[in-house]
């Protein structure tokens, strides 16, 4: 008898529909698997024989041939455990096969029967609906996850016995409902752990901090060991406004497709802050392997990549970022396919001036020679420095601010401007899909909403021509100036915008 059950593959952050069909025929006993399947789905047949079994059902000692369609697409990982032990009962005639038409099947299977989360629910979820499909069943520690996406009836269940208990007497059960609490989006307590109120001094940096939450810029702290950059860095999170429930969902499909919510299933409340080591490779910040998967800067969408010790990464590593900070998306190529990644995150780095340290320094003397200087800052090339919006320099705190009490506003107070200014440009991006913030702003949005008078433009030509700035770095002044007149609450950019702008593209390349 033939029996066929839908289940889905993730392709990228998206998901596509695949069928699990299952023949029991006569024949000698065995189980073939056909359909692409990777090493995880072929060791499925051994899991669901022995699970059927544990499970008290009678498993059939014919031949079986499962195929999984479409055959050209690769299949992986221990989710189609769940439709193939349920196409086998159809198969068999021990459960009812009237539901398998509109349901989606996931899971994967223990050999006692229980059921064991997945990752990747949430996507396939969102593209049920797209697929035809009007139920999912699903491990039980994957519900509340599958019940984020509204119009589609989710059954969770711990046990292979439950599902086959609901395929025979589906009247029995009722579809999970979502608890609230789930898509609440206010900042979680590891935001706001890290607060600007314990930096003493650095009104500079803060000032700084604050102009790339308010408008998404990329910024670098250069400066001596000791002067808090890294502290700095790390309360970046702790004033960007809260993710919105359609971002937070775009960013709970992607560290659902990575795995990262297996044991959570949860919604994403917080702004990712992602601060990968500095000997990552290039894979693994972009993303890649046999079956591409999203890298740190996916991870890091809409929320803070954060590279500390920046001229410690490879050059090449680097220069991956190159091509996602500029677009907002990475595609990752292979042979036989090709997937796009999100990738709207704001770079923070950080860097001392020299291998030593200390160049610049006004109490430590620096021991590094210029070849080393030089040598050192090569690793940064001109097109990455181009896309970084706020260059700013750290220094060394004096003795007085060090013994002394802090005194700046806490991170809550620096988010309700942040907010604020966030939301002004929301009103002025109204028929613009695409924006969410200044930075991403374009040539034709820069003509329309960064107009310059006189003065204006005759200082912005001035420091082209003093600080040889290119065309892209040109636009970016113009970009901060935009979100430092939103923070100011202005309308239009006025010349003092524009000044204070400028100051964070004049750091030396201290070679």
């Amino acid at each position: 008898m033939l029996a066929r059950v839908w289940s889905g593959a993730i392709v990228g952050i998206d998901a596509v529909k695949v069928g699990v069909e299952v023949d029991v025929s006569g024949g000698l006993p065995g189980i073939v698997v056909l359909g692409l399947p990777d090493a995880a789905v072929q060791e499925s047949k051994e899991r669901v024989k022995a699970t059927l079994k544990n499970s008290g059902f009678a498993f059939p000692m014919r031949k079986i041939v499962i195929n999984l369609t479409p055959a050209d697409l690769r299949k992986e990982g221990p989710c189609f455990d769940l439709p193939i032990s349920v196409g086998v009962l159809a198969a068999s005639e021990q459960v009812n096969t009237e539901l398998l038409e509109n349901y989606l099947f996931l899971g994967e299977v223990s050999l006692d029967g229980s059921l064991r989360p997945v990752a990747g629910v949430l996507p396939i979820s969102a593209a049920a609906n797209k697929m035809g499909i009007t139920g999912l069943v699903v491990p039980a520690d994957n519900a509340q996850e599958a019940a984020l996406v509204k119009g589609l009836n989710v059954y969770a269940f711990k046990h292979l016995a439950d599902v086959a208990d609901f395929l025979n007497n589906p009247g029995r059960y009722q579809p999970v409902q979502l608890d609230d609490s789930m898509i609440e989006t206010q900042p979680g307590v590891s935001s706001l752990q890290a607060d600007l109120k314990d930096v003493k001094a650095q009104a500079h940096a803060r000032r700084a901090l604050e102009i790339a939450a308010a408008g998404g810029h990329n910024l670098i702290f250069v400066g001596p060991p000791g002067s808090g950059k890294t502290m700095l860095a790390r309360r970046l999170p702790g004033i960007l406004p809260p993710l919105s429930f359609p971002e937070a969902l775009e960013v709970t499909r992607i560290h659902s497709v990575a795995g990262l919510l297996k044991n959570r299933g949860s919604l994403v409340r917080d702004r990712p802050f992602r601060s990968p080591h500095h000997s990552a490779s290039g894979p693994s910040l972009v993303g890649g392997g046999t079956f591409p998967r999203p890298g740190e800067i996916s991870l890091s969408h809409l929320g803070v990549l954060f590279l500390d010790e920046l001229t410690e990464f490879k050059r090449d590593v680097l220069e991956f970022l190159r091509q996602p900070l500029e677009d907002g998306f990475v595609t990752i190529s292979r042979t036989k396919q090709s997937v796009t990644f999100p990738a709207q995150f704001t770079l923070v780095a950080s860097t001392n001036p020299c291998p030593c340290g200390y160049y610049g320094d006004t109490i430590q003397q620096c021991t590094c020679s210029p070849r080393q200087r030089e040598q050192y800052w090569a690793k940064l090339s001109g097109p990455l420095m181009d896309r970084i919006d706020l260059q700013v320099a750290v220094n060394r705190l004096k003795p007085e601010e060090i013994t002394q009490q802090p005194t700046g506003e806490a991170s809550a107070t620096v988010r309700e401007r942040v907010q604020k200014a966030r939301d002004r440009a929301s009103v002025r991006f109204n028929h613009e899909a695409n924006l969410r913030c200044n930075a991403q702003m374009q040539s034709r949005h820069l003509q329309k909403w960064c107009k310059l008078d006189e003065a204006s433009r005759n200082l912005l030509e001035s420091a082209i021509k003093k600080l040889g700035l290119s065309a892209r770095a040109s636009d970016r002044i113009l970009k901060v100036a935009r979100t430092i007149a939103d923070l100011a609450g202005d309308e239009n950019l006025q010349v003092h915008h524009l000044a204070e702008a400028i100051q964070y593209r004049t750091i030396d390349r201290m070679q």
